[in-house]
């Protein structure tokens, strides 16, 4: 639908809509390439996590841009290290706080995180990446109530975050002006959809301490507070249990999935995804990292929906050295036995990072529709983007 919307309204130009033959302006193609990015919970975040997603919050207005403007992959990587250094220290000093008061902080930070990395692919200068940031302070958006009542707007919070940045960095490039103090200033970003934020960690490490390293890819099609417990269920699972057996599972884990993700029953697959209980539950019976098994065909499983209302969510007390995703599953089985398996980390953080052979994996499972000679090609052209000359030349579609 949101393509189909940029299709209908954007004018045509020199960047690729992912997935389609068509090229867009660059704004238009960052809406739906940020929208399909984010529709099924695998896009990149940051580990400790601020609400940060950079590969939809800048890698998509970073395509669209450098396609415009036929940087280099060099150029596009460095534009990207930039954008999200200032969107992590943006979120890390609201302390995450606007999700607690309803926001959807990817829809909020990835605004100006992309409007740097758009501006330095433009060649902004220093003066022209400051009124971007004040642009982008008014083109932030997304409200929670999705997770509650369920609708589509979740993936449009990344799609309009994409789109606001290829504009604020646009506007910026012609001359428009934004408040100089859009970040800290008394109505500014950090005190209006933030509480008791921390201003210093905004430069704190700056130029030493690289957040980007933080970056974390997905390897489950649900949401991230849900990643540690499917990875702690998976072991559980390969004890060799059947789920039939099981009387009830308490998962003790973040504030966050206790507040925000305590969904037992889904009526959609995107809620379901954002359902820590069901994510757990499907973990039992299917496999999941492939994303295929996250469909109606799980949605409706009886046996999946009935699991999922035995699982209790509770907060978890972190000890020393703790991640925040930290996590203990407990398994009680009919027989009263009880199974619990601790888990720290999920395959794709830091702190267990990807091997190349994983990274193709994963891309080949999200690319099964292209024949696998062609995947694999653009699998390592991808690799080898610091040698692109021209990211115009790139074939992602």
């Amino acid at each position: 639908m949101v393509i189909d919307l940029a299709k209908e309204n954007g004018a045509c130009g020199d960047s690729s809509v992912l997935g389609t033959k068509f090229k867009l302006s660059a704004p238009f193609a960052a809406l739906a390439n940020g929208a399909t990015a984010h529709a099924f919970e695998l896009d990149s975040m940051c580990q400790p996590s601020v609400g940060a997603h950079p590969g939809a919050g800048l890698v998509v207005p970073g395509l669209a841009v450098s396609q415009m403007k036929r940087n280099t992959g060099r150029e596009l990587i460095t534009a990207f290290v930039a954008g999200c250094e200032v969107m992590y220290r943006i979120g890390h000093a609201a302390h995450h706080s606007s999700e607690r008061m309803g926001f959807h902080a990817p829809g909020l930070l990835g605004v100006f995180g992309g409007a740097i990395t758009s501006g330095l692919l433009m060649k902004l200068d220093s003066t022209q990446l400051m009124h971007a940031l004040g642009i982008a302070g008014s083109l932030t958006a997304g409200v929670l109530e999705f997770s509650k009542s369920g609708g589509m707007v979740k993936r449009l919070h990344l799609g309009r975050a994409a789109e606001g940045a290829v504009t604020a960095a646009l506007l910026a490039n012609k001359g428009f002006t934004g408040p100089t103090q859009v970040i800290e200033g008394r109505f500014g970003f950090l005190n209006v959809y933030c509480r008791d934020a921390e201003i210093p960690l905004l430069t704190a490490g700056l130029g030493e301490t690289w957040r980007t390293l933080t970056t974390t890819l997905k390897c489950y099609a649900c949401h991230s507070t849900a990643h540690v417990p499917v990875t702690a269920a998976l072991a559980i699972k390969a004890q060799g249990i059947n789920p039939i057996d099981i009387e009830e599972i308490t998962v003790a884990g973040s504030e966050k999935m206790v507040s925000h993700h305590n969904i037992t029953e889904p009526m959609e697959m995107s809620t379901a995804q954002y359902s820590a209980p069901f994510s757990v539950a499907l973990a039992f019976y299917r496999d999941p990292r492939d994303p295929a098994v996250f469909n109606d065909s799980a949605l409706n499983d009886p046996a999946i929906r009935a699991l999922a209302c035995k699982i209790k969510l509770i907060v978890r007390a972190l000890g020393p050295g703790d991640t925040t995703l930290a996590s203990r599953v407990s398994v009680l089985m009919k027989d009263g036995r009880e199974i619990s398996e601790d888990c720290q980390y999920y395959p794709g953080m830091p702190q267990q990072p990807l091997s190349e052979r994983e990274l193709a994996k994963k891309f080949q499972a999200l690319t099964v529709a292209i024949p696998s000679a062609r995947t694999a090609q653009l699998f390592e052209r991808c690799m080898d983007l610091e040698s692109v000359e021209d990211v115009s030349a790139l074939e992602v579609c």
